[in-house]
């Protein structure tokens, strides 16, 4: 869809923060999810780089009164289409937002555009003793914004939760330019509707955010990790559930299956063994062997091979290695195989081996590889569907595996998305996991919000799915 917008040059931005440039609007036209099924996208109308709050807010108001929509786009490290735009419109590059605003160490809080990168937060404030600790796996290549917006969480969750639970308060930008600030400096506030916890992960379709407050926790003085090596899946799932009941104090515990094993061996050019693993990692400030001999002893009850630890930083690394290069593992794996919609599934633990064993069931029954590993502390199961793109038939066979996963996630009590959020690629699952009736509360929020649909429109609600925005009587 064309929209005019030549009405930005009215607004006060330097020439060098809008480009209708071919190449900028095609770079932000995908995401690394959607660029990995070879998606072209939908090229933005126009890209702006605010500088400012003041910046957004004068966007916006002018994109609302032009009626164009605006998709707010950071590192463009999503999986699910969350920052392409639609619809076209204007897309909202942020990363040049990228400042600490302000630094109380004292407080253990920081206040940072949402444009910075998450790892430059852990390097800023290292020096305290401090860190970020709700990190995703990619938290050296996204933005805290993005990881805002779709509330990510990564391999520490098992132990320090999600990005939600430690974003204390929002400045954030409402689609016609008002700017809103929300939540306090305090730790805990029992003040009119929690607004906070409304915008962070509402994919940008409720509001832009434009400063975060987080909190930080102490680094911890105790650190160890290492793996373990089971005679089989079945082994290694009840082991982590069984961890995990326990309450072992594990602060990193990640599957990673038999394929999963080989396909980071031949990426690495390592000798990993091609069995079923668990990754952990311990953190404490005193009495971290007590807890480690605690978990080896659960997993001598679930038939472990090997279970080896470390406190070297470079062991560590090298041991964890296999995990984190896991999802480039699984995608240059065989030329001509490539992953379908990244499977992103999280259940309550108890359920967690039911899933993992029925998913690999389903991909011996559909006759396709699906390697599984991801965050097993917290029930979050990665998979990937691996077809041939030029065969029609088993793209649709790995269609219906992908599909029937998610359902059983849903059925099981958990959720088709544990942290890549709902963007583009899963707004079927949306009204099957909450219900007709609180959907349509989430659309009266988004229609109080932005009542002309200008923010991120296309994303979450499955009614935009097939490319038309809303309509004046859903407005």
């Amino acid at each position: 869809m064309t929209f005019d917008c030549s009405f930005l040059e009215g607004l006060p931005l330097a020439a060098d923060r809008i480009s209708v440039a071919d190449e900028r609007r095609e770079s932000h036209a995908t995401d690394y999810g959607t660029e990995r099924l070879d998606d072209e996208g939908v090229l933005p109308n126009a890209v702006v780089w605010p500088a400012s709050t003041a910046d957004v807010s004068a966007v916006l108001a002018a994109a609302t009164d032009h009626g164009v929509p605006v998709t707010p786009y950071a590192a463009g490290t999503g999986l699910e289409g969350n920052a392409v735009p639609a619809h076209g419109g204007i897309s909202l590059d942020l990363t040049r937002m990228d400042a600490v605003v302000d630094y109380r160490p004292a407080d253990r809080q920081i206040d940072v555009g949402p444009g910075i990168i998450g790892s430059d937060v852990d390097e800023y404030v290292a020096g305290d003793g401090l860190v970020f600790p709700p990190l995703p796996s990619s938290g050296d290549i996204s933005t805290i914004g993005g990881m805002i917006a779709t509330d990510a969480s990564g391999m520490g969750t098992v132990r320090y939760g999600e990005v939600a639970d430690w974003v204390l308060g929002l400045e954030a930008v409402l689609a016609d330019g008002t700017v809103i600030e929300t939540g306090s400096r305090a730790i805990k506030t029992s003040s009119g509707y929690n607004l906070t916890d409304l915008i962070v992960g509402s994919e940008g379709t409720l509001a832009v955010v434009t400063e975060a407050r987080l909190e930080l926790a102490g680094r911890p003085d105790q650190v160890r990790g290492g793996r373990a090596i089971f005679e089989t899946l079945d082994d290694a799932v009840e082991a982590v559930f069984d961890a995990v009941r326990t309450d072992v104090g594990v602060a990193k515990i990640e599957l990673v299956d038999g394929l999963s094993a080989t396909m980071a061996t031949e990426y690495l050019g390592s000798e990993l063994p091609d069995a079923p693993m668990v990754f952990l990692e311990f953190h404490a400030n005193h009495g971290v062997e007590t807890e480690i001999d605690l978990c080896r002893t659960i997993f001598e009850d679930h038939n472990v091979a090997r279970f080896e630890m470390s406190d070297d930083d470079a062991e560590m690394a090298a041991l964890w290695q296999a995990r984190r290069e896991m999802a480039y593992a699984v995608s240059a794996y065989d030329p001509d195989l490539e992953p379908l919609h990244p499977g992103d599934v999280t259940v309550p633990i108890s359920s967690y081996p039911e899933i993992v064993r029925e998913t690999k069931r389903l991909a011996d029954e559909y006759d396709l590889l699906v390697p599984c590993f991801g965050h097993a502390g917290d029930g979050n199961l990665h998979y990937s569907v691996l077809v041939d793109p030029d065969d029609p038939e088993q793209r649709t066979r790995g269609e219906d595996l992908y599909r029937e996963i998610v359902s059983l996630a849903i059925e099981l009590g958990g959720t088709a998305t544990g942290e890549h959020g709902i963007g583009e690629g899963k707004q079927r699952y949306l009204e099957p996991e909450h219900g007709a009736g609180a959907v349509e509360a989430m659309r009266a929020v988004k229609r109080a919000l932005d009542p002309t649909d200008t923010l991120n429109p296309g994303k979450i609600f499955p009614e935009t799915a097939d490319g038309e925005r809303l309509t004046e009587a859903e407005r």
